[in-house]
């Protein structure tokens, strides 16, 4: 079964731009990196002949998994979501009941999460939390350390 992910137009530029990179760039470099090593002499006591297949192949494996998720992924319209509830793509602002502490999220696909720029994934167990929660409900989330409880503030799209 693939998954199905949603990606902001910004997000899925990124995606695009890292596969094109991994294709045009990174591709030809390792096929250079095995004639270099071949021509180096005997292949069975090559080390650097080794190396230089095996990183092709774990490139390999990147580029199809990053087709992957390209051919699974959705354009979202951050215009129509529905701001009455948390989904993917929301903007949403919470309270730490245990600490007071107000922090303010972007759901986002696993991919695009950074959390310097306030952007969590919804796989994580804090954005699977929030889904589908409203303003003014509390939500509860199971997280390693036990349970934190969170006010839901404000859902918007910014």
């Amino acid at each position: 079964m693939t998954k199905v992910s949603y990606y902001t137009a910004e997000g899925l530029k990124k995606l695009r731009d890292e596969l094109d990179n991994l294709r045009d760039v990174e591709r030809p470099r390792a096929s250079n990196a095995i004639a270099e090593a071949r021509d180096k002499g005997d292949l069975s006591e090559n080390a650097e002949y080794d190396a230089a297949k095996e990183a092709q192949g774990m490139l390999e494996l990147k580029i199809a998994k990053l087709e992957e998720v390209l051919a699974n992924a959705r354009l979202i319209d951050e215009s129509q979501l529905d701001l009455s509830k948390i989904l993917v793509h929301s903007t949403v602002k919470i309270k730490n009941q245990a600490n007071g502490m107000e922090m303010k999220y972007k759901l986002v696909a696993q991919s695009e999460a950074d959390l310097k720029t306030g952007k969590i994934s919804v796989d994580s167990p804090i954005g699977r939390g929030l889904l589908g929660k409203q303003q003014g409900e509390v939500a509860e989330i199971q997280v390693p350390s036990g349970i934190l409880k969170f006010d839901i503030l404000e859902i918007s799209r910014d």
